[in-house]
């Protein structure tokens, strides 16, 4: 190993496949870094894979030797699986650290895990960083987007690194301290469970064309890459086209084609629902998106069904290609809004006053959701939003307007030809119940009180009352 010189900028601990990727960033940007691992033959190999950027680097296999090879006030990067083996690593190198040091998780952390964390630094002259990373591999190397949240402090050491490797939106780096403790990580959360819901919605109208429409991948990847040039250009759209028009070498199929219809989830949805339901947040796209992944799983069930479960089918029409392009940019439209109402509500549960307008421009580079409407979004937030609702904004009911029929009219037929839309029909009934006066919630609290004499509000009168209600003739 090269022999420590302490006077590393930053120290990256783990050399997976995101670690070596920031690592090479941050020396590419002509910072000096200090990199380790837990498998200590993984050093010599990545410094001789990092090839001239090794003269930027210093790699350590003990962990002291690690820490002393950076300039304090240090700042270590941790690049490894979250939960246990972070709170492993801090036990494990906070004797090595001095006062003012920073300690950053770079991955995919449960923000309460930070917050107990950062909770836990509090008078020990340490800091804790929760930061969250998104754009891959690809990302990671040339320019992610990244969410910080921790104390001012760490902030402003970390802030001149951090800017130089991010992502740039004309010319402006899409990272930002977005508060205190787990802010940056749960943002990213809501980042992942918004990405959810986009992959869900492009993949229903791809079923759509495939099951309803017949028609091959190639012909719906050209579809895809035709709609780059309009509102829905986004690197989701971007890579699902490229995917589409993909072809197998064994098989000379579409490579969608040979691809086993189960798909994985690592967490970052699921935390994004639950959060949203003790929120009391509607989250429907992204509850939908979780959902489907769920059924996915659930191969062998789905074959066995598909010859006795009726489809009970009804007459219907494909929906044109421009509704089917309105009905995925509304979709999209109202599953971000519904992903910022959730990071409102977080903002006032956890006092975070997280910038949602800043949110947006961060993600317009570098991560997996940037796209377009991101643009809009920032715009809408920057302007006074109605309510402080989104979907309220001018900028947003005028995409709306035109999108909403045709998301109908894609639903509808989704419904008619027996083809699943859990996503998009969870967004159109989530639309349909916030733009009407009346509801029926009024129904479920006569029967609440009916059978449990929970009580309910009167539109005429203050205070709680009770129905005077008949006795049951059935018995029941």
């Amino acid at each position: 190993m090269t022999k420590s010189t302490g006077g590393a900028d930053i120290g990256v601990y783990g050399l997976g496949t995101m670690g070596s990727a920031l690592a090479m960033n941050f020396a590419d940007k002509g910072f000096r870094v200090a990199v380790s691992n837990r498998e200590t033959d993984w050093i010599a190999d990545f410094l001789t894979e990092a090839g001239t950027l090794a003269e930027c680097m210093v790699g350590e296999t003990d962990l002291e030797a690690f820490v002393s090879a950076i300039a304090r006030p240090r700042n270590i990067l941790f690049m490894i699986p979250s939960g246990a083996p972070i709170d492993a690593m801090i036990a494990a190198i906070t004797p090595f650290l001095d006062e003012g040091d920073t300690l950053i998780d770079g991955g995919n952390a449960d923000f309460h895990d930070t917050r107990r964390r950062s909770k836990a630094f509090e008078g020990t002259g340490f800091h804790f960083v929760g930061m969250g990373v998104s754009g891959g591999e690809e990302g990671a190397r040339r320019g992610p987007s990244m969410m910080v949240g921790g104390t001012a402090h760490s902030w402003i050491a970390l802030r001149p690194m951090v800017e130089a490797v991010a992502a740039k939106f004309q010319g402006e780096p899409c990272v930002d301290h977005l508060g205190p403790d787990g802010a940056g990580h749960f943002v990213k959360t809501v980042h992942n469970g918004i990405e959810y819901a986009d992959m869900q919605m492009i993949a229903e109208v791809y079923g759509l064309l495939r099951d309803g429409g017949g028609q091959e991948a190639g012909a719906i990847g050209k579809l895809f890459e035709s709609w780059q040039a309009g509102p829905l250009s986004s690197y989701l759209i971007e890579v699902s086209a490229a995917a589409l028009q993909a072809v197998d070498g064994p098989t000379e199929q579409p490579v969608v084609d040979v691809i086993l219809d189960q798909a994985g989830q690592k967490g970052t949805g699921r935390w994004t629902l639950i959060e949203a339901l003790k929120m009391g947040q509607s989250a429907s796209t992204i509850e939908a998106a979780v959902g489907a992944r769920g059924w996915s799983s659930e191969k062998p069930v789905r074959v066995t069904a598909e010859p006795l479960l009726p489809a009970g089918t009804v007459a219907g029409e494909m929906p044109s290609t421009d509704d089917l392009e309105q009905a995925l940019l509304a979709g999209r439209i109202l599953g971000h809004a519904q992903g910022f109402r959730i990071l409102s509500a977080a903002s006032e549960e956890f006092d975070w006053s997280l910038d949602l307008a800043r949110i947006s421009e961060i993600w317009r580079a570098g991560c997996i959701i940037r796209s377009s409407l991101l643009d809009v979004l920032a715009e809408a937030f920057r302007a006074e939003l109605p309510m402080g609702q989104l979907i309220l904004a001018p900028k947003i009911i005028a995409l709306l307007e035109p999108s909403i029929p045709g998301l109908r009219r894609v639903v509808a037929a989704g419904v008619s030809l027996g083809v699943a839309l859990p996503a998009l029909s969870g967004a159109l009934a989530w639309y349909d119940s916030i733009r009407r006066a009346r509801g029926s919630a009024n129904m479920i609290q006569a029967q609440r009180d009916f059978f449990g004499a929970h009580g309910f509000a009167r539109i005429d009168a203050e205070g709680q009352h009770h129905g005077d209600w008949p006795p049951l003739t059935s018995g029941s």
